[in-house]
């Protein structure tokens, strides 16, 4: 499936479940888009499998306070505890994530990622999946939250946890061709 005009925004920090970056990253380069990692932090950031072994470290290309919304077709939002715990309290990185609802185009967020959903304010009315750890606290943003592999809820594609991946990275997939 070919997606070679699409230009796609990773927004991550330091903390990032790395097969979460990694995975879709690398199916969506297969299929030709260019790819981009955003972040709050500077230079590089440090990956993480599971919230305990330091894995690889990646550039970051784009820091978040100068990405622009009307720069990508579609944003991804990998999940890693510590990952989406401070992204979620970053202001640029939740505006960025209103903005791209605003603009109604594609966000894809799997596992933690999804809190930064409820922090800008998006949650209410989606349905929505995510790690099970989040469940209460995206159900108190009002969002109908589901255990299923994946839910795509118009321009929201949503997935609880590394074993999803197949299906997250195919309707990231099918959503941009």
């Amino acid at each position: 499936m070919a997606i070679t005009d699409k230009k796609v925004a990773f927004l991550l920090t330091r903390g990032v479940e790395q097969i979460e970056l990694t995975s879709p990253r690398a199916a969506l380069d297969e299929a030709g888009a260019t790819t981009v990692i955003v972040s709050p932090s500077e230079g590089t950031l440090q990956a993480m499998e599971g919230d305990w072994e330091h894995a690889e470290t990646f550039d970051v290309d784009v820091p978040v306070a100068e990405a622009s919304v009307d720069d990508f077709d579609a944003l991804v939002l990998p999940g890693g505890t510590l990952n989406a715990d401070a992204l979620r309290l970053d202001e640029d990185a939740v505006n960025l994530v209103k903005a791209f609802f605003a603009a109604d185009k594609p966000v894809a967020a799997i596992c933690h990622a999804p809190w930064i959903l409820a922090e800008a304010g998006v949650a209410k009315g989606r349905k929505l999946t995510s790690f099970i750890a989040t469940k209460t606290d995206l159900i108190n943003a009002g969002a109908d939250w589901t255990d299923t592999e994946v839910v795509v809820d118009g321009n929201l594609i949503t997935s609880r946890n590394p074993g999803d991946l197949d299906a997250f990275n195919q309707a990231i997939a099918d959503k941009l061709s």
